[in-house]
């Protein structure tokens, strides 16, 4: 069965959080149901829809920004009382709008991940789980990275209470009172939990979850050990999951996964006889969608996929046909609904015209004015930079409640602009002086009309670190800019992982000094992303870390006045030891400082890097024959005459020249690698090889991967 749903707006709030958008449970059989929606300004908006109207039911007064939105009530009852948090404050609200509860947390950030079950209240900021029974506290978990997300096994069917938290280091760790029960590794940073059926499945254990990085996957969390049921991976390169729900919307009597993503698609998944899933419809808005519920909203008997997106659309995706199709000569007749609906929809236009006007009259008076004070108009910047595993690459996304104008990119350390197919905006280099300020980078993005997301991929150079800062202008006025700055790591292609493969030939550095816990931590967080800021409790840690680029890992252990450092890539203790030197030094720490070198790894590092450098050859030299194999195929008029490796080019032109395109200076980075990788193992050894780089260059020009070990062996 295929699945046609057809887009309806509701109403516009303020810029909304992930998960403040949920269904009221309905009145009757196939009675609409009303929608809670809370915002940034700190409005509860609850509202139905009458004669394709939005009627408010209530709306409470602005306040703090609300992160979260969830429903309650007592165990076996219809869950409609509405609970919404905001700084460290939760409030609850009857269906009807009568606030009854206030509960301060006293907690020292604001809450960003709330659960409500019964009488019981979870909530968690950043690193802080705290759970709460008819106010008052239970339990206190001290998390290991920020927490994203919480949800909790129900305790009708599990007989106990279990909260589940996704946590930024790719974990999801499930509670036994205020102690850690196990931790349960995802492929990506989990940002969204949900019930799966919303209920848990038949044995209430079962929890969807969905990564920063795109993937979706199903967990069985039993009391002694987790099972995988099934996971979705990225192929396509959509955005980071934000929300999910399942509801029927196919109408087969099972319940389909319905997913928001932060690039603004919306995914229905439906579960075939085996129980895996399988795309069944997807539609995608200009912007990221918070939240996500399946419900009947519009009409009754019309069940729909409602989203509420960043800059607060309401909107709907509903199985009610919202064109009606007519034959030639045949008269289309309006119903009065429909011709009240379109009466409604011009007066609104023309009141809004008349307001603009007088808008704009009352502006260009005030401009003119020598008394008048002009105000700089505030407006939120959701942004993203997160590291793509696949193409290790860094993908900036920001997203503003208006237009952009354009956007300036500036950074003071060499990186390459790659290129995105969903940027549509006309970019523009400027001349840079690197030398005396330190300038690598300057371009502009011009948009187009309309655009409120921006979605940018840069690649930078390890070793390298520095600051990328954007400037964001949107289409207002007077005009106004505001400046985002994301931090280039020196070691900034690793990507956090679980395990490492230990029988690698490993590089060994080794620092001992007068340094607290806290003071290695900073350095490490300094060297390297995916590092939670927050000193870890205990007195020493280890983590584990895969550059996404070549493959080659790390392993960090440090305590108070010891960091141990292994990689299989002598060029990344080489970044380490720079680094973790100088940022001592400014400390005025004296380091004692020792290295073990394995000349194994430096032939190991080489054999990793081989295909990739045999493949970037190989497309180089294919787009290179392009031109010059189009020209005797318009001059001989066919290719039959070329051998099938040339023809075989011919038709995969476009392609080649598409990946070509895609990956600018590719080859120029292997290269570097390799040439990073000769000095930095002579460096260790005392020597410095830099005047035979010119020699290194010439073998990589005429690679072949025995002579240039044999190189790397003799020099």
């Amino acid at each position: 069965m295929e699945l046609s749903l057809n887009h309806v707006d509701y109403l516009q709030v303020g810029v909304t959080s992930q998960k403040t958008m949920k269904l009221l449970p309905a009145v009757g059989r196939k009675a609409t149901q009303k929608v809670a929606v809370a915002d940034h300004d700190g409005v509860v908006n609850c509202f139905g829809m009458k004669k394709g109207e939005a009627v408010p039911v209530f709306k409470s007064l602005p306040g703090q920004k609300i992160s979260r939105l969830e429903l309650g009530g007592a165990l076996g009852t219809p869950q409609e009382k509405i609970f919404v948090c905001s700084g460290s404050e939760v409030r609850g609200y009857t269906k009807k709008g009568k606030q009854f509860l206030s509960f301060e947390a006293n907690l020292t950030e604001s809450i960003n991940a709330m659960h409500v079950s019964g009488a019981d209240l979870f909530v968690c900021a950043s690193y802080i789980y705290n759970h709460y029974c008819d106010c008052k506290d239970q339990d206190y978990y001290l998390s290991g990275d920020k927490i994203n997300d919480i949800v909790c096994l129900p305790v009708e069917t599990v007989g106990r209470t279990v909260p589940i938290l996704a946590c930024q280091d790719r974990v999801l760790r499930m509670l036994q009172g205020s102690e850690l029960l196990y931790d349960f590794e995802v492929p990506g940073p989990p940002s969204v939990l949900e019930l799966h059926n919303r209920d848990g499945g038949k044995n209430g254990e079962e929890v969807l979850y969905g990564t920063a990085d795109g993937k979706l996957g199903l967990v069985q969390l039993t009391s002694s050990a987790p099972v995988s049921k099934w996971e979705v991976d990225n192929e396509k390169k959509k955005g980071g999951v934000l929300c999910i729900d399942t509801f029927d919307i196919l109408g087969d009597g099972v319940k389909d996964i319905l997913v928001g993503r932060d690039d603004g698609t919306v995914e229905v998944y439906g579960l075939d006889s085996s129980g895996e899933p399988t795309l069944r419809f997807e539609n995608v808005l200009s912007e990221s969608v918070t939240s996500i519920q399946g419900g009947c909203v519009g009409k009754e008997s019309y069940d729909e996929v409602l989203t509420t997106t960043y800059t607060g659309w309401v909107s709907g995706l509903t199985t009610e046909p919202q064109q009606m199709e007519a034959g030639p000569g045949d008269e289309v007749k309006m119903s009065r609904e429909t011709q009240a609906k379109v009466a409604a929809l011009r007066a609104e236009l023309e009141q809004l015209q008349v307001k603009v006007m007088q808008g704009r009259e009352k502006y260009q008076q005030s401009s003119q004015s020598s008394t008048a004070v002009s105000a700089v108009p505030v407006f939120s910047i959701n942004d993203r930079f997160t590291l793509c595993q696949d193409d290790a690459s860094y993908s900036l996304t920001l997203e503003v409640q208006t237009a952009i104008d354009n956007l300036l990119l500036q950074s003071d350390v060499p990186i390459d602009l790659l290129d995105v197919d969903k940027n549509s905006a006309v970019v523009s280099f400027s001349e840079c002086d690197s030398e005396p300020n330190g300038n690598f980078l300057l371009a502009t993005y011009r948009c187009q009309a309309n655009t409120t997301r921006l979605e940018l991929k840069v690649r930078s150079i390890e070793g390298q670190y520095g600051t990328l800062q954007a400037y964001v202008t949107p289409r207002l006025q007077p005009k106004t800019c505001q400046v985002r700055q994301y931090q280039i790591k020196p070691l900034s292609l690793h990507q956090r992982t679980h395990s490492i493969d230990q029988d690698r030939p490993m590089n060994t550095l080794r620092l001992v000094g007068q340094f607290s816990f806290a003071e290695i931590h900073s350095w490490v967080v300094f060297c390297l992303p995916e590092v939670p800021e927050k000193t870890p409790a205990g007195e020493n840690i280890t983590f584990y870390f895969q550059n996404t680029f070549l493959g080659t890992q790390l392993e960090a252990s440090y305590s108070k006045g010891e960091g141990n450092f292994k990689s299989d890539n002598i060029s990344t203790i080489s970044i380490l030891k720079d680094v973790l030197s100088k940022e001592a030094t400014k400390r005025k720490i004296n380091l004692n400082i020792s290295y073990e070198v394995n000349e194994d790894s430096v032939s190991h590092t080489l054999k990793m890097i081989h295909p990739k450098l045999e493949y970037q050859l190989l497309l180089a030299k294919k787009v290179q024959l392009i031109d010059a194999l189009k020209e005797l195929q318009v001059h001989e008029g066919n290719a039959d005459f070329l051998i099938p490796e040339y023809r075989s080019i011919l038709d995969e032109s476009a392609c080649l020249l598409e990946e070509y395109k895609k990956q600018p200076a590719h080859l120029e980075r292997l290269y570097g690698m390799i040439t990073d990788l000769f000095i930095d193992k002579f460096k260790f050894k005392g020597q410095n090889v830099k005047t035979k780089v010119s020699q290194l260059l010439e073998i990589l020009d005429n690679y072949d991967l025995n002579s240039l070990m044999d190189f790397f062996n003799d020099a």
